[in-house]
């Protein structure tokens, strides 16, 4: 397997020869040994949350429902009932997760989902929805535990209503305090708490059912089984930040069909060159998301960005040349 040094010096190598392309060339090349590996169609889902934080349009990172016409362009000419998804995102609208798991469903029977790296919120939803999750002992998942947009901030669903009922407390037990919340109570919108609850009851709905239907189909008990899965992942209270890395030790622990990378080394290799490049590209071009299968058919989501410096000893790319769609 090529390092991440050395697949960066590829690509800088490449450019000094005059290849315009030579980002997309090395990725492309990696999910389609990748693909000729495993003999199954494979596509990749990315973002470039790690590279561009300061993004001026977030959503450009985070899963929504545009998403669909990028899977709907890569998964056109794809044969065959069988499904790699490589996924790495920070999460987004669990309602776009839902509309990707339906579309990818109505085409696929049999799906893998392979974090490298990690695969939060939204997308921990969509690893729910996979026969089986492949991951690398270094990767994660997170809860999936629903956020409310509250003003300019990200908000914790369970955590609006534990401090509505802690006000509920306070008063009761001291009316003196609702001088105190009063300033606070008055920030909820018309039926927030409601559409706490109804947030919550959504991601652990998906999730359960989900998992009945495929990764625990074949399973005993597997409403029980699913159950207890949800309400671990949902469970706030329990992770306390929503960011809370999950690995494969403990996902396996709960009962999800998750398999090592590792215990396949050259799959390992040929995953992790297929992130690398990936991450090499999100650093050297505009990109922010890609969405690609093994053939080189993609819907990549382009931002105005200055290239960081290469390491020393390498040959810069253009700035000028994005990649190609």
């Amino acid at each position: 397997m090529p390092t991440w040094g050395e697949l960066l010096n590829e690509i800088a190598r490449r450019f000094a020869e005059g290849e315009k392309d030579a980002f997309d060339t090395v990725r492309r090349r990696a999910l389609a040994d990748l693909a000729q590996y495993t003999k199954r169609n494979t596509i990749l889902y990315a973002t470039g949350h790690l590279q561009k934080r300061n993004v001026a349009v977030p959503d450009l990172l985070s899963i929504t429902h545009e998403d669909i016409e990028g899977f709907m362009e890569v998964i056109y000419g794809l044969t065959g009932h069988t499904l790699d998804l490589i996924l790495h995102s920070p999460g987004g609208l669990p309602d776009a997760a839902e509309a990707i798991v339906t579309y990818l469903r109505s085409k696929f029977t049999d799906i893998r989902v392979i974090v490298p790296h990690e695969a939060m919120s939204a997308a921990t939803l969509i690893a729910c929805a996979a026969d089986r999750i492949l991951m690398g002992r270094h990767s994660y998942l997170g809860p999936v535990d629903p956020q409310i947009q509250y003003g300019v901030y990200s908000v914790p669903a369970q955590a609006v209503i534990d401090q509505f009922q802690r006000a509920k407390n306070d008063v009761v037990g001291d009316p003196r305090t609702l001088a105190v919340w009063v300033p606070i109570l008055q920030q909820y919108g018309p039926a927030l708490i409601e559409q706490c609850e109804n947030a919550k009851e959504l991601s652990k709905e998906l999730v359960s059912s989900w998992l009945q239907r495929w990764m625990f189909r074949k399973a005993r008990k597997r409403e029980e089984r699913a159950t207890a899965v949800s309400e671990a992942l949902t469970d706030y209270r329990r992770w306390r930040i929503h960011s809370r890395p999950l690995h494969a030790k403990y996902l396996k622990s709960l009962g999800l069909a998750v398999d090592l990378i590792e215990n396949d080394q050259r799959l390992q290799d040929l995953v992790l060159t297929v992130y690398h490049a990936t991450m090499h590209t999100f650093s050297g071009t505009p990109a922010v998301k890609i969405i690609e299968n093994h053939l080189g058919r993609s819907f990549i989501k382009l931002v105005t960005f200055h290239p960081p410096s290469l390491p020393s000893g390498t040959v810069p790319p253009p700035t000028t040349t994005p990649p190609s769609t």
